[in-house]
């Protein structure tokens, strides 16, 4: 049978399959506590070396740090030489001056809408640096520190109040309060605030100009306060960081080669190579590194899964560092998987990212089947931090992959934070990515939703073919849904299901938006629920759109015995005690004893016929399938034989399965 071209996409006809109401599904917004996720969230500062200390005790000097609470999660790191430049030239447009020179700055991801990262600057809290999702660009939240020190080495924007009292912080204050103020304030600019001893900062609520004849007030006091703040006149180096921490990172590197020992060196593993996953990014270039010097006798080898949409610069490294070193890079590349399968899919988005399964497993299961010889296992060294995402908080020191069965994964590198990374690769003095100077700070994918709007401009500037590509595709596919321009240029197509603050977002930018589910080959048209049979029993009937009788044929052994009379255009499933009638003409018919049972063999039947339609080819079902029962070829596509267990592991990575649509959320009930 010739196969139909199939595409992903549902019918959205019924009013039951509307979707849910975004406001309520919200998961990404939780805060890391809401998550019961608890991770060390401190470091502490050496006031006599300047430097920041992982460990309370300073290596140089042997005095104990101040301790310095973070934002959780904590994967505090260094500002790069982009972000620093950002932080300068906002201070100089605002301020007239840099107070902070060439000194240590850390950035602490915290909680908002885009990139928001907590400044810290000798210990300091200097303000918050971000990217604002309403001006698409970056802005400069002052803090009270900050203030501090910025009113020692300026007198711009700056306002001085008759009457002194910290009671005033969170305060508005009329002109009359005011003894003097500078002429360069304008509506909405952050200022200076002194009152004698006390020093802060406000917002002004108008120009300079009509302060005075203002009756209403003219200043909002953030915060006010009389504690003593100041620079240390020490100016530490990355180098002095290094010599302060060498305890503390040479522990944490002589426990993660244990990780990796311990593990690879059990009697079940003894004999086999070892591989490290390496992406190009600083934590896959960590453990490559701790893996090599940790293992000089053992073969091995690096894998590098190419999606296809990596960045040049990360392809780049990634051959050019094994080559230096003499490693040998396994590279599996995922080809145009990912553009031939967008009209399917549509864009990846945070809650819905069919890339990572289509462009990652697929080579992954390559790579280890080429790798092993059939029953061993593939030791993978991995970088995965439990700092980077709520998902990875709870990593173990080795886990099996549940999408490759036969690797085992080992993260020694689990419990370290960015900042750890990068004293390593100090340290080492390696070579490492460009793209993190650049103001990156992830190096995965050039056009993954995960990204931030922040980084995505940079992306824009860097590299604007690859951007003018993906940019093209997005504003086609908002005209064809319905969506403005303004939808995509705010970043809002990253998301199925808009999180509250983009929703708010949202409607602050007057953005006006409908998310409308695609209605393309495939449906599931239900004629009724589970209705009671006159001889007994319940019956579900529904019209399947876009699978043939050859189709269904191909996968349903998975559900029962079948048989099949092609002349008579049906198809008869036995699954135990229910019944499964599928015709050429698309109709469809499940009984069984009970309402529930006909219900769940109604969903199961109607996943495989979407799975059977939608099929990408990527072949991570026959990876899992322990029977070899799977075959996918270009002409037929997928086919399950009668070798078939019925164990279900080929279900749970699905792309297709993984994703099915929420407009028809009984698809995904179980899964």
């Amino acid at each position: 049978m010739k196969p139909q071209k199939r595409s992903f996409s549902y019918n959205a006809d019924s009013s039951a399959n509307k979707p849910v109401n975004r406001r309520v599904q919200a998961g990404s917004s939780r805060s890391w506590k809401q998550h019961g996720i608890n991770l060390q969230h401190n470091i502490f500062w050496c006031q006599h070396c300047n430097v920041p200390l992982l460990n309370p005790i300073c290596d140089i000097c042997k005095s104990e740090g101040t301790h310095i609470n973070l934002s959780p999660p904590g994967d505090i790191r260094f500002c790069s030489h982009y972000e620093r430049e950002v932080l300068k030239g906002l201070l100089l447009t605002a301020f007239g001056c840099d107070p902070i020179g060439d000194r240590i700055v850390l950035l602490n991801k915290t909680t908002g809408d885009d990139r928001t990262d907590e400044v810290i600057v000798d210990g300091l809290h200097f303000g918050i640096l971000r990217f604002d999702m309403r001006g698409l660009g970056y802005v400069f939240d002052l803090s009270v520190d900050g203030a501090k020190i910025l009113a020692a080495h300026t007198i711009n924007k700056t306002v001085e109040l008759k009457k002194a009292s910290s009671h005033l912080s969170g305060k508005k204050v009329k002109a009359d309060q005011l003894l003097n103020f500078t002429a360069d304030i304008k509506k909405q600019d952050t200022v200076l605030i002194k009152c004698k001893s006390l020093i802060g900062f406000g917002v002004s609520l108008s120009d300079h100009e009509h302060f005075k004849n203002s009756e209403d007030a003219v200043l909002r006091v953030r915060k006010l306060d009389g504690n003593p703040v100041s620079l240390n006149p020490h100016i530490s180096s990355v180098q002095d960081v290094i010599k302060a921490n060498t305890s503390h990172m040479e522990k944490i590197s002589r426990d993660a080669a244990n990780v990796i020992k311990g593990i690879v060196n059990r009697k079940e593993y003894k004999d086999l190579p070892v591989h490290v996953s390496f992406s190009g990014g600083k934590d896959s270039l960590v453990v490559l590194d701790l893996t090599r010097s940790t293992l000089k006798k053992r073969p091995l080898k690096a894998f590098f899964l190419n999606t296809g949409i990596e960045f040049p610069e990360t392809v780049e490294f990634a051959r050019n560092f094994c080559s230096s070193c003499g490693i040998e890079l396994i590279e599996s590349a995922a080809g145009d998987a990912f553009w031939e399968n967008l009209e399917r899919f549509g864009p990846p988005a945070k809650d819905m990212r069919w890339c990572c399964k289509v462009c990652k497993l697929a080579p992954a299961n390559r790579v280890i089947d080429g790798s092993t010889s059939e029953g061993d296992v593939c030791l993978t060294v991995d970088g995965k931090r439990k700092y980077e995402s709520f998902s990875r908080a709870s990593i173990s020191a080795s886990e099996r992959n549940p999408f490759v069965p036969t690797q085992l994964n080992i993260f020694p590198i689990r419990d370290w934070r960015a900042i750890e990374v990068w004293l390593y690769i100090y340290g080492k003095n390696l070579e490492y990515n460009p793209l993190y100077d650049m103001g990156f700070e992830r190096v995965g994918c050039y056009l993954c939703p995960a990204s931030l709007s922040a980084e995505y401009q940079l992306f824009s500037r860097l590299h604007p073919d690859l951007h003018a590509r993906w940019h093209g595709y997005l504003l086609e596919w908002a005209n064809k849904k319905g969506l403005p321009e303004s939808f995509v240029e705010h970043g809002l197509w990253r998301w199925k299901e808009l999180p509250p603050k983009m929703i708010k977002l949202a409607e602050e930018l007057g953005i006006k938006y409908d998310l409308p589910a695609a209605n393309e080959n495939f449906s599931v048209d239900s004629v009724s629920g589970a209705s009671p049979c006159t001889g007994g029993g319940f019956t579900i009937e529904a019209k399947v759109g876009g699978v043939s009788l050859q189709d269904a044929a191909d996968v349903l052994y998975i559900i029962g015995d079948l048989k099949a009379a092609e002349s008579m255009g049906v198809l008869l499933v036995r699954a135990g005690d229910a019944t499964v009638k599928f015709f050429s003409s698309g109709n469809l018919l499940v009984t069984a004893d009970s309402r529930e049972k006909a219900t769940e063999v109604f969903r199961q039947v109607t996943l495989q016929l979407m799975r059977v339609c939608m099929c990408t080819r990527c072949g991570i079902c026959q990876g899992v399938c322990p029977v070899n029962a799977i075959e996918i070829d270009d002409m037929r596509g997928l086919f399950i034989s009668n070798a078939c267990i019925r164990c279900g592991k080929c279900i749970q990575p699905c792309v297709v399965l993984k994703y099915a649509p929420r407009n028809l959320p009984w698809l995904r009930q179980g899964q």
